[in-house]
C-alpha cells in the first residue's frame, strides 16, 4: 500500500497550499459537526473511522477471535490517544480536521471512496477503498492514505502483543 509520487518542489508546495484550503474550508466545517479530537484524543466518530481503517490495514495480524480482535484494536486505539499526547498543537489541529473530514459522509465518500458507513463498512471494502486512495492519483487522497497508515502503524507495531507477529521476543534486558 505504499505508492509514493514523484514530487517537485513546486507541486509539493502546491499541494500543500491546496490540501491546507481543502482541509481548513471542508475538514473545519465538519469539524464543527463531528469533530476528530476532543481535549486531544480521538471522538467517538474518529474511533470508528480507525477501527475501520486499523481492521483493514491490519488484516492478518490481527486475532481472528471477534473478542481478542476487539480488545487488540481497543488497544491500538488507546496508544493513539497516547501519541497524540506529543504532538504540537498544530499538527493536532490538522488531525481534527482531517478524522472530522473523514468521519463526515460526504469526506467518507469522495476522500475515501467508500460508500458504505463506517458503521457497516466490512474489511473488504475498507481495504478496496484505501487501495483505490493510493491508486487514485491525486495526491491528497495519497497523502491523507499515508497518514491513516502512519496513525495505525506506529501505536500497534508500539505495542507489546503485537511484536509476536512479527516473531520479535522484545528488547534484551541490560
Amino acid at each position: 500500500m505504499n505508492a509514493t509520487p514523484a514530487l517537485k518542489r513546486r507541486s509539493f508546495l502546491k499541494l500543500g497550499i491546496g490540501s491546507a484550503i481543502v482541509l481548513a474550508l471542508a475538514g473545519g466545517t465538519m469539524a464543527l459537526m463531528k469533530p476528530g479530537l476532543v481535549d486531544g484524543k480521538l471522538s467517538q466518530p474518529a474511533r470508528l473511522v480507525m477501527t475501520r481503517v486499523a481492521q483493514a490495514m491490519l488484516a492478518g495480524t490481527l486475532p481472528a477471535d471477534p473478542a481478542a480482535q476487539r480488545q487488540a484494536l481497543d488497544a491500538v486505539l488507546q496508544r493513539t490517544d497516547a501519541f497524540f499526547v506529543g504532538l504540537p498543537t498544530h499538527v493536532l489541529a490538522e488531525l481534527d480536521q482531517l478524522l472530522g473530514l473523514l468521519a463526515s459522509a460526504p469526506g467518507r465518500r469522495f476522500l475515501v471512496g467508500l460508500s458504505t458507513s463506517w458503521e457497516e463498512a466490512t474489511a473488504a471494502e475498507t481495504t478496496a477503498a484505501l487501495k483505490g486512495m493510493l491508486e487514485s492519483g491525486t495526491e491528497l487522497r495519497i497523502q491523507a492514505c499515508q497518514g491513516l497508515h502512519d496513525l495505525v502503524m506506529v501505536p500497534y507495531f508500539s505495542g507489546k502483543e503485537s511484536w509476536t507477529v512479527l516473531g520479535y521476543p522484545g528488547p534484551t534486558a541490560v
